[in-house]
């Protein structure tokens, strides 16, 4: 079964494996002890991970390793990219009426100048 990327990052501990292994290869046992959960929890994190393409299993003599593929988070990053440009956008206007609605009170506070006449 090929699981969705979207659902490999809705996961807490699924993100924090990819990110240890990211950065480094370990065995499934290494990976396993950076948590306060089981084994077997671990290793259905694992399954869900390597079903969507986002690590893989090497096997070294008598150990696995698990080893990161970020390739497949492009998906998610395209994703996300639409909605970057569209909050941009948003906040930008948002911005422009905020410093108008600024500039009409700067304008409102001054006080006007009274012209001094003087008296002879």
């Amino acid at each position: 079964m090929r699981r969705d990327v979207f659902q490999a990052i809705a996961d807490p501990t699924r993100r924090a494996i990819i990110n240890i292994v990211a950065h480094d290869s370990l065995n499934l046992n290494s990976v396993a002890e950076k948590f306060d959960i089981s084994r077997p929890a671990i290793s259905k994190h694992i399954k869900i991970l390597t079903e969507c393409g986002l690590i893989t299993i090497k096997q070294q003599g008598r150990e696995r390793y698990c080893e990161a593929h970020l390739e497949n988070l492009s998906e998610v990053s395209e994703w996300l990219e639409q909605y970057k440009k569209m909050w941009n956008t948003k906040l930008d206007s948002l911005e422009l009426y905020l410093n108008k609605l600024q500039a009409k009170k700067k304008n409102k506070i001054q006080p006007k100048t009274k012209k001094h006449v003087r008296k002879k």
